[in-house]
């Protein structure tokens, strides 16, 4: 039985294929869930070993992420915040920002991203990521 138009990708069609060394840390793992060729939006799983992270960057339009499993962290330029299973994070248009696992833990979310290309900016270093998480408030 079709349903067309709609388009049903199974869990066993969807790989994780490792994430570029130039913007994130660590060995993340990056699945890409949905991007509809019908509207400008992609939809990722991304998997945060413990100490993983993205550089810092930007979305045109802004961000949603959806914390699935483990303890994360979100930065801007302003301070940082534990993320936890269940929590949702919007992320307004050019705000400065990265997001990934704790120290101590994996942490996996999924990233909606509406419209345009991310920018990237610098990584996070050794330094900043330690500095961020022990600020982090709960």
């Amino acid at each position: 039985m079709s349903i067309a138009p709609l388009v049903l990708r199974a869990a066993t069609d969807i790989t994780a294929n490792p994430a570029p060394d130039a913007y994130f840390s660590g060995p993340v793992q990056m699945e890409v869930l949905a991007r509809p060729d019908s509207f400008a939006c992609e939809t990722l799983r991304v998997n945060f070993p413990p100490g993983g992270r993205t550089g810092w960057h930007t979305h045109p339009v802004g961000q949603i992420l959806i914390v699935i499993a483990g303890q994360g962290i979100v930065a801007t330029r302003d301070g940082a915040r534990r993320m936890s299973v269940g929590d949702v994070v919007e992320i307004p248009a050019d705000v400065e920002h990265w997001h990934g696992a704790a120290p101590d833990t994996p942490m996996t979310h999924v990233a909606v991203q509406p419209g345009g290309a991310t920018q990237w900016l610098e990584l996070v270093d050794d330094a900043d990521y330690i500095r961020l998480c022990e600020r982090a408030a709960p």
